[in-house]
Formats: C-alpha cells, sequence, structure tokens
C-alpha cells in the first residue's frame, strides 16, 4: 500500500506575476446544485448560466488563481464502482441520490481560506445551491503525489 503525504502548511511557491515568493494553499470549491434538464431550466436561463461560469472561469483567470475548473454531466451519466468481498460492483448513475448533486469544481490557488471564500462568494451556484470549500491535501505533479500546502 502506498502512503500519501499529506500536510497542512502553506507550501512557498513562485508567483507568475513578480516572481517572488508567496506562500499559498490549494483549495477545491465544490459545486453543489439542483439539477435540472436544458428543457427545464429554459433557453434564456440556460444562456445566463452560462455567461455567469464563464465570467466567473475568466476573472479566477485574470488573477491568477484559477488552477482547474470542470462543470459535470449529469449524474445520470454517472458510473459507480465499489469493490465488495472482492467482487467489483459497477452501478449506473450517482453514488448518492439526493436533490442537490456535485455539479462541477473548481481548484484554486489562494493565500488562505479568507480568500478562498471570497472566491466561493462569487460563483454563480452559490445563488441556488452550495459552494463547499476543501483544502487540497495533495495533487500530481508530474505523476508524483505533491504536498499541496
Amino acid at each position: 500500500m502506498t502512503t500519501i503525504p499529506t500536510t497542512t502548511t502553506p507550501a512557498s511557491t513562485l508567483s507568475r506575476e513578480t516572481g517572488s515568493r508567496r506562500t499559498t494553499m490549494r483549495y477545491t470549491l465544490l459545486l453543489h446544485y439542483p439539477e435540472a434538464t436544458a428543457e427545464a431550466l429554459g433557453a434564456e436561463a440556460l444562456a445566463e448560466g452560462q455567461r455567469a461560469f464563464a465570467s466567473y472561469a475568466a476573472t479566477l483567470h485574470a488573477a491568477g488563481v484559477l488552477i482547474a475548473g470542470e462543470v459535470l454531466q449529469p449524474s445520470v451519466a454517472s458510473t459507480t464502482v465499489r469493490m465488495r468481498d472482492g467482487a467489483l460492483q459497477v452501478q449506473d448513475g450517482p453514488f448518492a441520490d439526493s436533490k442537490d448533486q456535485l455539479g462541477g469544481t473548481i481548484v484554486i490557488d489562494v493565500p488562505d481560506l479568507d480568500a478562498a471564500i471570497e472566491w466561493a462568494r462569487q460563483a454563480p451556484p452559490v445563488h441556488w445551491g452550495a459552494v463547499e470549500i476543501r483544502p487540497g491535501a495533495v495533487h500530481t505533479v508530474d505523476g508524483a503525489w505533491t504536498p499541496s500546502a
């Protein structure tokens, strides 16, 4: 079994803007909201949501804090796998059946939790769902596990 290193101490990284050292922490914003089909939302609401997400991503990118972002397909497109008694179980659909589903993720690199909260406050789903902020423990760089903080 491989042990994955963890840490909660912020890492010193080279600033993309100035070339100087800065202390940062990676956070993942988990975007939870009720699922609806495009037809149920309507063309206007869908277009408004797409504009809001595009503007939010552009703002994160311009601030130099965006690591990655992804909006997920509906939960009905998911497949859940589990190992039970040595046998792989494959289930169509999400792990949990609930009103709100994980609809996407945003990974940001910011100085602290207060900064992550401010970015989460600006996330479009905060108006119709919830944004969970979770600090990163490790991530991969060139195939190797690296402490995120």
